[in-house]
């Protein structure tokens, strides 16, 4: 039977797909179990070149690996039954990957991405004619259709090395939405319009880690795709707003009056389809976001990467102030009449915003922008069976104020090059 299935992504990533479900089963009890993924395997090549002086740029790696993309291998498991008048379900997503990493024989530990099972879902659903309430893990709301309209779900964009998955568009067009702890409201289905509004687990924001009050998202969406219509349209909005605060156990110079920062944000998807041709337009901007990741970040071993939306300098009152992020990407995505064959390509970035203490201490932030050219053909072999290739340029930039105060540096940090072809399996 068909199903609609949200896959993920980890160090990034995560997406929706249609998939064939090879087993549905009815039970006695009226209830229904489903079990469906799929499994993705790609052959990739990265040269990466780094400034080493003024428009000088020295081959700083060249490596070669197998991996998966963007979206993980996915194992799901959901099962669905009605009592009274309510509509339940259960639903569990295990991402386990292809590549233990690194070019070891064994890779053990808490880093051994391709030896653990990721539990990227785990949720519990209620519904009726007053709408669903989602309870547990799972994509969040905010960006979440910038990821999805993404075509990087279906191959790489820019690989982080051969373990875990590659980064798609993820710090080159959007930041990580990531599968986070929540209980979400969403409007009745079935209509043009829907809405969502959820509480989730709030994140920590550097300095910025005592965690009162928990983070809202909400997302709306518009669609004709259900009238059937010769050119259809989608539309879609998402925000977020969380309070954090430094703790008030902290030494001076903070205070009760300047421990505390609000990042927002808000995100927008628009997608156009025709007969043959889709075409995506996609961005977000945010204050005290990060230009990666929704917040800090776990690496591995206990250790943390602050998010880079809150400043490193305090201010006159001893606060971390914020700093603005945005990010696009346009994309057109072509598939000939009666063709198995399907072609894509995309362009977009992210870019980081200097806050006044940073304007102040010229240099202090170094980077400023990340930008990526995507290409991708992608062949349907089968119904459930792709094949595909890709080829990513990808660059990431410094502040200009840095270059300025640094005259052995240009613009340009490092930039890659980077090839790819796999095989995408749903079942």
């Amino acid at each position: 039977m068909k199903r609609s299935i949200v896959l993920g992504v980890l160090a990034l990533a995560a997406l929706v797909s249609r998939a064939e479900a090879q087993l549905a089963m009815q039970m006695s009890n009226g209830w229904t179990f489903t079990f469906a993924g799929n499994v993705n395997v790609f052959y990739i090549y990265n040269t990466t070149k780094t400034q080493t002086a003024p428009g000088v740029f020295n081959t700083t790696s060249k490596n070669s690996g197998i991996g998966t993309g963007l979206l993980p291998a996915f194992a799901t498991f959901e099962a669905k039954g009605k009592e009274g008048n309510t509509d339940l379900s259960v639903y569990f997503g295990f991402a386990p990957q292809v590549s233990a990493g690194n070019g070891v024989a064994s890779f053990f530990g808490d880093q051994a991405a391709g030896a653990q099972i990721d539990m990227r879902q785990v949720y519990l659903t209620a519904g009726g004619k007053w709408g669903s309430l989602l309870a547990g893990k799972q994509l969040g709301l905010y960006q979440r259709s910038n990821i999805i309209e993404d075509m990087t779900i279906f191959g790489l964009g820019p690989n982080i090395g051969n373990r875990g998955t590659s980064l798609g568009r993820i710090g080159y067009g959007y930041e990580y939405t990531d599968f986070r702890p929540q209980i979400t409201y969403t409007s009745v289905g079935g209509k043009p319009a829907s809405f969502s509004i959820g509480i989730f687990s709030p994140l920590s924001y550097g300095p910025y880690s005592t965690l009162e009050l928990p983070r809202v998202e909400a997302d709306f969406n518009w669609s004709n795709a259900a009238k059937k219509k010769s050119t259809t349209f989608y539309f879609d909005i998402s925000g977020f707003v969380q309070n954090v605060s430094n703790g008030a156990s902290l030494a001076p110079p903070f205070t009760a009056s300047n421990t505390k920062v609000t990042p927002v944000g808000v995100a927008g998807t628009i997608k156009v389809g025709f007969s043959q041709l889709t075409l995506v337009g996609s961005g977000y901007y945010t204050s005290g976001g990060c230009s990666l990741f929704m917040a800090d970040a776990g690496v591995g071993g206990g250790s943390v990467v602050p998010c880079d939306g809150i400043g490193t300098i305090a201010d006159a009152n001893g606060k971390f102030n914020t700093r603005n992020s945005y990010g696009w990407y346009g994309q057109a995505v072509f598939a000939p009449k009666n063709s198995k064959w399907i072609i894509g390509g995309s362009y977009g970035g992210n870019y980081l915003k200097e806050n006044d203490e940073d304007k102040a201490n010229v240099g202090n932030l170094t980077f400023s922008r990340r930008n990526a050219i995507i290409g991708q053909v992608t062949y349907k072999w089968t119904k459930s069976l792709r094949f595909v290739a890709e080829y990513t340029y990808f660059d990431s930039h410094f502040q200009s104020d840095f270059v300025a105060a640094n005259p052995g540096a240009s613009g340009t940090a490092d930039k890659s090059n980077q090839g790819a072809v796999g095989f995408m399996l749903f079942y």
